[in-house]
């Protein structure tokens, strides 16, 4: 019976030993002392039912970045993500390997629809996170913040990388870069009083 016992414990906590991975190289984006620029967030907009949910997210399009991801992350305001650019549509799979909280996956169309959502990844966890269906990005925000902001698929991702950016309207530009319209300045169509001589 011990002999048994000592067996189901090793059949239950070898698993997790065995999917450990070795610490990665200095160098390699998985490892903390490796530095990744990301630049200045970028704007992005999710469309739901219940209006429109602004993020100011890091966006990564190179393989360095999106192997780092989120990686080493302690906290993540509910303004925050990362957008992944993954530059042209495939199945994609993501993992939690390094990643100190948990986050929401959502998967996004070429047009910016939302195809999927994964909510809170666990961290640390090796598993494959596959989107299902092949897509062109996946951004990662808060765990558990899709369900507090109502975003579902379905919604509409607004971001340049989709090109589904609705432009507002923009006034006229002359050739000597005076702008003309109404905002600029109420009284500029109203003739000037003549001068006293």
């Amino acid at each position: 019976m011990k002999r048994f016992l000592i067996s189901a414990v090793f059949a239950l906590v070898a698993p997790a030993a065995f999917a450990q991975l070795p610490p990665a190289p200095v160098g390699d984006p998985a490892h903390p002392e490796t530095v990744i620029e990301f630049g200045v967030p970028e704007t992005v907009i999710v469309q739901t039912d219940e209006g429109d949910v602004v993020f100011d997210a890091l966006i990564a399009d190179s393989d360095e970045e999106r192997q780092r991801g989120l990686m080493f992350r302690e906290a993540l305001a509910d303004n925050e993500g990362m957008l992944f650019n993954y530059g042209e549509v495939q199945t994609v799979s993501m993992w939690m390997r390094n990643t100190l909280i948990p986050l929401d996956l959502i998967y996004i169309a070429p047009d910016g629809e939302i195809l999927k959502i994964i909510a809170n990844a666990q961290p640390h966890s090796l598993r494959p996170l596959g989107s299902d269906f092949p897509v062109l990005g996946v951004l990662e925000v808060r765990g558990g913040l899709t369900r507090d902001a109502g975003i579902r698929p379905g919604d509409i991702v607004r971001h340049d990388m989709f090109d589904n950016i609705e432009v507002a309207e923009t006034e006229e530009v002359s050739d000597d870069g005076d702008t003309s319209g109404a905002d600029n300045d109420p009284g500029a169509d109203v003739p000037a009083a003549p001068e006293d001589e």
